[in-house]
C-alpha cells in the first residue's frame, strides 16, 4: 500500500476519531541560504482528542528525529514510513510533538526554495493543495480536520517573513529573526503558509463601514522579488484588491475573517495563485516584466478575485472532502469573472471565459476520464488529477446556467445563508443545494442530478426552416447528450438565449434575443415564427449555458464572411467558440477553420480573443491538417502574421499579439530568419513595437529551433537577460535545437536526475518537442512508455505529471488509408494500458487522456481539406 496515497476511507475513518484543537509549528529556516543544506528542522506540536488508542499522523520527509506522545517517547524509526507517522498510546485528550528534518523542495510543492539568478538572493515560499503541508511539518492532512495553528519561524534577519496571521512577537539577535504569528482562526492544513526571504513589499489598506456604525480595516500588501521590484505596478493590483472586498462584503454579508490581506507574487509556482487565507501566493507571470495587453491584465484581475472569493467559498466554508472540491473552485471561476464584470473595468470578463476558460472545459469534458462535476475521488492522487477543466471551468459555467436559473438576487441570498450557516466548517453538496432552494423556492435536487451528478458535454444545433415569403417557418434545438461514464441519454435543462443576426451594410447586427427553456431533445423556439429570416442564428447567445453550439449551413456561410462584425464581443467569442469544437470533432475541416481564422481573424477587434484564435489556428495548423499541406499552411499563418504586424495599430495590443504569433509560428517554418535576427539585432524596427525580453527569447527560441541560432548566441542572450525568466527562457531555446545530441541530453537531464527545477522540466520539454523535430524524437517513444511507471514512483506527482503529459509522443501523423486507432503510437499506448492495469489511476489516466488527444488530431487529419 503506497501509504503517500490517502484514501478517502481511511480519511473518514480518522475524522470520526480525531477531533483537533490546536497546532504550533515550528520551522528553523536559518540555513535557507545554504544550498549544501537540504532541509530544515520542523517541529510539530499537536493537542487533540481521539476516540481510539491509535491513529496516524501525516508527514514526508527525511527523517523524524522524535515523536512525543502525553509525555512518553515513542521509537521514531519504528513509528515512521516516510509518509505516515504511527501514533500509540493515545488518551482521550492528546498532546503529541513530532522533531523531524523536512527537505526543501524544487518541485513547488511543500517550501519551495528559489536563488535569482540576478543578485543570488534565496526565496522560500509554501504551496499545499491539496495535501502537501505534510511536506513541511507533521499534521492530519484532510481537509475537514480543521484547527487553529500558531506559526513560529526562524529566519535571516534581513528577511520578511509573512504567513496567515499577522506577527504576535518578533525578536533579533546575532542575524537572526525569531517570530511567532498570532493564531490562526480554525482552518485546514493545505491552506496554511509560509513566504520567507528578501521581498520587496508595498503596503496598503482597505477598510469600510457597516450600517451599525462599526468598522473594519484590512491591512494590504503585495510582495515580489527584489530583483522585480521595478516591474511591480502595486497601485494597480490594490485597486482590484479593494474592488474586489467592496464587492464581495456586500454581495456575501459577511465581513472578511482573515484580518490582513497579502499576495505574494513568488517564483517557479505551479499554479495561478493559491487561495492561502491572509497571505494569498501568486505566480510571478502575473509582474509584467515586458509589454502585457489588456486581456492579460483582466486575467490578472480575474485570478485576484478568484482567490479573493475563495475567503468564503473554501477557506471559511470548506469541502469534507475533495469529491467536493467544486463547492470552492467552480465558484471562485464563476465569481472571479462575475465580480470583474460588474465592479472593475475589466466589464468584457465573460468574454475572456467563453473564449479561453470555457474551451478547457470542452476540452476536458470530451476525453474519456470525463466525470461528473461533483466527483468521486477515492485518493489524494485521483484529488490532484481532477484540478481540471470540470472542476473549474464547467463547473462555473454551470454556476452561471444556475443563476439564470434562480435569478441572481436568490443566488447571492443562498450563498450569504450558506457563509453563516457553516462559517468555519466542512460542507457537502447537499448543504449548499438547502441554502440556494430556500433561497429561490425552487427545488434543486432534480436540476443538481442533471447537471453536477452527470458527466459530458451536449450538443446543440439550431433547425431552421423559412417561408417563400422569407420569413422564420420555423426555428427547433435540437439538443444531443449522452453521458459517456453510464452510456445513458443525458438531456439537461438548458435557460439560453438565442440570437437572430442579419447582414445589414456590411455588419451583423442582432435583430432579435429569444430567452427560452430548452428541454429534451428537440424544443420549438415558437417567438422565432414569422420573423425576418435571419442570416445567422446563434444558440446560446450571452452564453449561459453549457453546451456545444453548432451553427447550421446558413449561419457558417454567413459566419465565414461577416463574423468580425458583430457588435458584441461575446457573441463573436461564442462564434469562434463554435467553429473550434466543430474543427476538434472533425465537422469542420480543420483547413476551413483556419482559412476562416486568417480572412476574419485580422478583423477581430478584441486582442484577447485574437490570441485565442490565433492559438487554436496554431494547432489547427500542428496537430489537425495531413502532413502534405502542412508547410504551406505554416507559410501562409506566418505570412498573415507579419503582414498584420507590419499593418496593426503601432503600440496596440494587436499589433503585441501579433509579434508573439510571429515568433511562435516561425519556430515550425524556414521563411523570415533574416527579418527575425533584424528585429534582434535592431536594423530593422516596427512602429510602436518594443523588442522586450520575453519576445526577444521568442525570437530566439524560433531561430534555435530551425537550427539558425548557435548555444555560443543564446548564452551571450542570456548575458543580456540575467534573470530567473532568462534563465528558463535559455533551457527551452538550447533544448530546441535540432540536433540528435541535444535531445538526448535533454531526455536524460528530464528522465534520468531531478536537477531541474519544475519550470526547468516544463521549458526543457517544450524545447524537446518542438513540433519540427519529430525523425528526432521518434527514438524515444519506446523509451517513453518503458519509463512511464518509472516517472511516477520515483519523482513527485507534480513532476512525474509533467513528464508522462508533456513527453507523449503526440505529434504524430497519419498515413494514406491508416485509420487512426492503428496508428502505430496509438497502438503502442493502448498496449501500455493492456498491460499495465495495476498501474496508479491517476497514471494510467494521463495515458487515457495523451491516447485520446492523439486520436482525435488524426481523425481531423483525416477529414481535413487543405487551406
Amino acid at each position: 500500500m503506497d501509504t503517500a496515497n490517502l484514501r478517502r476511507s481511511e480519511a473518514a475513518l480518522r475524522s470520526e476519531q480525531v477531533r483537533v484543537t490546536g497546532y504550533r509549528v515550528e520551522l528553523d529556516l536559518t540555513g535557507a541560504k545554504d544550498p549544501a543544506q537540504p532541509s530544515y528542522p520542523s517541529t510539530t506540536t499537536i493537542e487533540f482528542t481521539s476516540t481510539m488508542e491509535t491513529t496516524f499522523l501525516d508527514f514526508i520527509g527525511p527523517r523524524v528525529r522524535s515523536v512525543t506522545v502525553n509525555g512518553w517517547q515513542i521509537d521514531a524509526a519504528a513509528s515512521f514510513d516516510g509518509n505516515r507517522i504511527q501514533l500509540t498510546g493515545l488518551t482521550g485528550s492528546n498532546i503529541v510533538t513530532v522533531v523531524a528534518d523536512a527537505a526543501y523542495s524544487r518541485s513547488g510543492e511543500g517550501l519551495h526554495r528559489f536563488v535569482d539568478p540576478a543578485d543570488g538572493e534565496t526565496y522560500l515560499y509554501t504551496q499545499y493543495e491539496p495535501a502537501d503541508a505534510r511536506r513541511v511539518f507533521a499534521n492530519f492532512e484532510q481537509p475537514d480536520l480543521k484547527a487553529p495553528f500558531t506559526f513560529v519561524v526562524h529566519a535571516p534577519a534581513a528577511w520578511r517573513v509573512h504567513s496567515n496571521q499577522a506577527v504576535a512577537t518578533e525578536s533579533r539577535e546575532g542575524g537572526v529573526q525569531h517570530v511567532e504569528f498570532a493564531p490562526t482562526l480554525p482552518m485546514s492544513t493545505y491552506i496554511t503558509n509560509i513566504t520567507a526571504g528578501p521581498y520587496h513589499c508595498v503596503q496598503d489598506h482597505w477598510s469600510t463601514t457597516f450600517p451599525d456604525g462599526s468598522s473594519l480595516e484590512v491591512p494590504l500588501a503585495v510582495l515580489c522579488r527584489a530583483s522585480l521590484a521595478e516591474h511591480l505596478d502595486a497601485d494597480a493590483i490594490f485597486e482590484v484588491t479593494r474592488q474586489g472586498l467592496d464587492f464581495f462584503h456586500e454581495a456575501f454579508g459577511y465581513p472578511y475573517p482573515w484580518g490582513k490581506y497579502d499576495q505574494a507574487f513568488v517564483p517557479e509556482y505551479n499554479l495561478g495563485a493559491m487561495e492561502n487565507p491572509g497571505c494569498v501566493t501568486f505566480t510571478e507571470h502575473y509582474v509584467y516584466r515586458s509589454a502585457a495587453t489588456e486581456s492579460q491584465y483582466a486575467a490578472r484581475a480575474n485570478t485576484i478575485l478568484h482567490e479573493m472569493a475563495h475567503m468564503w467559498f473554501g477557506d471559511l466554508v470548506t469541502m469534507r472532502w475533495w469529491d467536493d472540491l467544486w463547492l470552492k473552485e467552480s465558484f471562485a471561476d464563476y465569481m472571479g469573472a462575475h465580480a470583474s464584470a460588474v465592479a472593475t473595468r475589466f466589464t468584457d470578463a465573460w468574454t475572456s471565459f467563453a473564449s479561453n476558460r470555457k474551451a478547457w472545459a470542452y476540452l476536458q469534458d470530451q476525453l474519456p476520464t470525463t466525470h461528473p462535476i461533483v466527483a468521486d475521488i477515492a485518493d489524494l492522487e485521483a484529488a490532484k488529477q481532477n484540478f481540471d477543466g470540470i472542476t473549474y471551468a464547467k463547473g462555473a459555467s454551470v454556476l452561471k446556467q444556475l443563476v439564470a436559473y434562480v435569478g441572481v438576487d436568490a443566488f447571492f441570498a443562498g450563498a450569504r445563508s450558506y457563509f453563516r450557516d457553516h462559517e468555519y466548517a466542512n460542507t457537502t453538496l447537499p448543504d449548499l443545494l438547502v441554502a440556494l432552494e430556500d433561497a429561490s423556492g425552487r427545488e434543486l435536487r432534480t436540476w443538481s442530478s442533471q447537471w453536477l451528478e452527470t458527466a459530458g458535454i451536449g450538443t446543440l444545433t439550431p433547425e431552421l426552416e423559412l417561408t417563400a415569403e422569407g420569413t422564420i417557418g420555423s426555428l427547433a434545438i435540437r439538443q444531443e447528450s449522452v453521458d459517456p461514464t453510464t452510456g445513458a441519454q443525458a438531456l439537461r435543462p438548458h435557460r439560453l438565449a438565442v440570437g437572430l443576426y442579419a447582414v445589414s451594410d456590411g455588419r451583423l447586427t442582432r435583430s432579435h434575443r429569444l430567452e427560452l427553456d430548452v428541454t429534451g431533445g428537440r424544443t420549438e423556439v415558437t417567438e422565432a415564427v414569422g420573423l425576418p429570416a435571419p442570416d445567422l442564428v446563434l444558440v446560446n447567445d450571452d452564453d449561459l449555458t453549457y453546451g456545444k453550439v453548432r451553427l447550421d449551413d446558413r449561419s457558417l456561410a454567413t459566419a465565414r464572411e461577416h463574423l468580425s462584425t458583430a457588435e458584441s464581443s461575446l457573441s463573436r467569442a461564442l462564434l469562434w467558440s463554435a467553429l473550434w469544437n466543430a474543427a476538434r470533432d472533425a465537422v469542420l475541416p480543420a483547413g476551413d477553420y483556419l482559412q476562416i481564422a486568417l480572412e476574419q481573424g485580422p478583423l477581430e477587434p478584441d486582442a484577447g480573443v485574437l490570441r485565442d484564435v490565433l492559438t487554436c489556428a496554431r494547432t489547427a495548423v500542428e496537430r489537425y491538417l495531413p502532413i502534405a499541406v502542412r508547410p504551406q499552411a505554416r507559410d501562409r499563418l506566418l505570412e498573415v502574421a507579419w503582414r498584420e504586424l507590419d499593418a496593426s495599430e503601432p503600440g496596440s495590443d494587436a499589433q503585441l499579439v501579433w509579434a508573439r504569433t510571429v515568433a511562435a509560428v516561425a519556430a515550425t517554418c524556414d521563411s523570415g530568419r533574416a527579418r527575425l535576427r533584424s528585429l534582434l539585432e535592431g536594423t530593422e524596427q516596427v512602429e510602436g513595437l518594443t523588442v522586450d525580453p520575453d519576445l526577444r527569447w521568442g525570437l530566439w527560441q524560433a531561430l534555435a529551433a530551425t537550427g539558425h541560432a548557435t548555444a555560443a548566441e543564446l548564452d551571450a542572450e542570456l548575458q543580456r537577460d540575467r534573470t530567473a525568466s532568462g534563465a528558463t527562457h535559455h533551457v527551452a531555446a538550447l533544448a530546441g535545437r535540432p540536433d540528435a545530441a541535444v535531445k538526448a541530453r535533454a531526455w536524460t537531464a528530464l528522465t534520468d536526475s531531478d536537477e531541474l527545477t519544475n519550470e526547468h522540466v516544463s521549458a526543457t520539454i517544450a524545447g524537446f518537442t518542438q513540433p519540427l523535430h519529430g525523425d528526432l524524437t521518434a527514438a524515444y517513444t519506446d523509451r517513453y512508455f518503458e519509463d512511464l511507471r518509472r516517472f511516477w514512483s520515483e519523482r513527485s506527482i507534480e513532476i512525474a505529471t509533467r513528464l508522462v503529459r508533456g513527453l507523449y509522443p503526440g505529434h504524430q501523423d497519419l498515413t494514406d488509408g491508416q485509420r487512426p486507432e492503428d496508428h502505430p503510437v496509438v497502438a503502442r499506448s493502448q498496449r501500455w494500458l493492456d498491460a499495465n492495469p495495476d498501474a496508479p489511476a491517476a497514471l494510467r489516466r494521463l495515458v487515457v487522456e495523451q491516447q485520446d488527444h492523439l486520436e482525435r488530431a488524426l481523425r481531423a487529419q483525416a477529414t481535413a481539406a487543405a487551406p
